[in-house]
């Protein structure tokens, strides 16, 4: 006799079905008299109700086995294997390190391990400079955070030039997918919300500061595990006497740190030396700290629960030797020639008598925008090289006299129109940002303002305007074919002297030159090759948003 209590999952019982011996599969009890019993047989698997008066007739043949070891051996190597990889980190609290394909430096790993993954949730602002490798720690950061268990949805905010940078370390440094947030992917989306689709996205600064629609899209997204936001400096607000302007990428900033657990800000220049906007740039780390306009009179907030900032100069190996040479400036003073002296008061002049036939421009502001940066431009041209001013003047003589021409054509001596508005490259938040642009987009985005913008109103103004120019055009080119130019002069004799020359073998070494424009980079490199007489040992380079060329 066997009791019902007694039947159990796995156990073989001979009584169930006849004489036959089954194997129990299931069963459940059904109040205190019935059990529902589900049993393997020799015709299969077959299902009873068993009452007390069946126990008579029951016998057990075999017990359950505690142990059977009859499972599938792939599935227990699988759920052990994900066990150890979810507990890894208590065993190699640097295993992110250790399974990325780096050479993580100290500074990193501290940043990492001692200043951010202590903090939950995390809202920090790294601001090492640059060269540092934030890139390198907000990965560890990332996949650390992964390891653990702790990251599932993951968006980082970057400007347009960086986010295919940031894509590619990602992958080949961390094996970590990201996708960039494109116009195709918004239009193409399923649902309607690429937030919602894909848990790890990379997006545009300015794409995303400037659409409403995408923000709400960002709003209705669930929230995110971690938000970074690179260059995050950009992400200003500033303050116009008692009143805050919170710029579209502010106030992206602070959609962003309400939507995640977990907000890193990234930037090599937190600090632009306004201590008010400072304050508000922190509020996006903190907004119960820092919001709205700082008192007056207030002592310095302490920010060191919140920022790292190291310098070049504290960056080290492992063997505590410096990360970065030595870093030693040095300033050449020199005098201007007589005729560099005269470009200089002829061109101040005219910038000085064109930034005061702006006040007529007033209700205007783009435009005036547009003339005021132009004149800017200038000066910095004349500050760079003979040729670099001389070529800027000269294009934008040629500008200006074919809109002379063309109004003349149209007005027959009618008001000279006004200038058709440029490319908006000069608005804060507005539009296209001239920091997006990488070096010749920018220089051609510059030049075509320099070119073109003027405060002219009418043609006899445009005419007069045009006189000055072919003046110092010619004043200009006067300079460039004189060999006047002091600063190349200083620059040549710097060329056959230590440190360049190495004393020792009496070989050059070699030498960065970074200069701005490409006019003047044209300009030097002719002159270097002249000097040298080899046109080989010049190479050159466009480096983001500055020129280089190697020596």
């Amino acid at each position: 006799m066997l009791r019902l209590e007694n039947v159990t999952a796995g156990a073989r019982i001979r009584g169930v079905a006849g004489a036959a011996v089954v194997e129990v599969v299931r069963v459940e009890w059904i109040g205190l008299e019935a059990l529902n019993v589900v049993y393997r047989g020799a015709d299969g698997p077959a299902e009873i109700l068993l009452f007390r008066d069946a126990e008579p007739r029951l016998e057990l043949l075999q017990a359950t086995r505690a142990f059977s070891f009859d499972g599938d051996g792939e599935s227990f190597r699988i759920a052990s294997e994900a066990q150890r990889i979810r507990l890894a980190h208590l065993f190699d609290p640097y295993l992110a390190v250790h399974s990325s394909r780096i050479d993580p430096l100290p500074h990193q790993i501290t940043a990492v391990y001692g200043e951010m993954l202590p903090r939950q949730p995390l809202r920090f602002l790294l601001a090492d400079d640059p060269g540092a490798g934030k890139t390198i720690m907000a990965g560890l950061f990332i996949k650390e955070l992964i390891i653990r268990g702790a990251l599932e949805r993951c968006l980082i905010v970057a400007p347009g030039s960086l986010v295919e940078q940031w894509q590619d370390e990602l992958k080949e440094k961390f094996d970590l997918d990201f996708d960039i947030l494109s116009r195709e992917q918004i239009e193409t989306s399923v649902t309607g919300n690429p937030f919602v689709e894909r848990n790890r996205l990379i997006m545009r600064l300015d794409m995303a500061a400037r659409s409403e629609t995408l923000q709400a899209k960002l709003q209705a997204a669930p929230d995110w595990d971690l938000i970074i936001c690179d260059e995050a400096h950009r992400m200003a607000a500033s303050l116009f006497g008692t009143e805050v302007k919170y710029t579209k990428r502010y106030k992206l900033g602070q959609l962003a740190g309400g939507r995640a657990r977990h907000l890193l800000l990234m930037t090599a220049t937190p600090h632009s030396g306004d201590d008010a906007a400072f304050e508000l740039f922190m509020g996006l780390l903190d907004a119960d700290r820092f919001e709205g306009r700082p008192r007056e009179g207030a002592r310095k907030i302490d920010v060191s629960d919140l920022m790292r900032r190291l310098t070049k100069e504290e960056l080290r190996k492992f063997d505590g030797a410096p990360l970065f040479p030595e870093r030693r400036a040095y300033t050449i003073e020199y005098q201007l020639s007589d005729l560099e002296a005269q470009l200089y008061a002829a061109v101040t002049q005219y910038v000085r008598n064109e930034m005061r036939n702006l006040n007529a421009l007033a209700g205007d502001d783009k435009r005036r925008n547009n003339v005021g940066f132009a004149l800017q431009i200038l000066q910095r041209r004349l500050a760079s090289s003979p040729a670099a001013i001389y070529r800027s003047l000269r294009r934008r003589r040629e500008r200006l006299e074919a809109r002379l021409a063309e109004e003349r054509v149209i007005a027959r001596g009618g008001p000279l129109q006004k200038v058709e508005p440029l490319p908006s490259v000069l608005d804060d938040d507005e539009d296209r940002d001239l920091e997006e642009a990488g070096g010749v987009e920018l220089e051609e985005a510059e030049q075509e303002i320099a070119d073109r913008a003027t405060a002219a109103q009418t043609i006899p103004e445009l005419e007069a305007e045009l006189v000055i120019l072919r003046d110092l055009e010619s004043l200009a080119d006067r300079l460039r074919k004189s060999g006047q130019d002091t600063k190349w002069r200083e620059l040549s004799a710097i060329l056959d002297k230590p440190p360049i020359v190495d004393e020792a073998t009496g070989q050059r070494r070699k030498l960065l030159i970074f200069t701005e424009p490409r006019d003047t980079l044209e300009y030097l490199a002719e002159k270097i090759r002249q000097s040298v007489g080899r046109s080989e040992s010049l190479s050159g380079n466009i480096m983001r948003d500055y020129r280089a060329f190697a020596a």
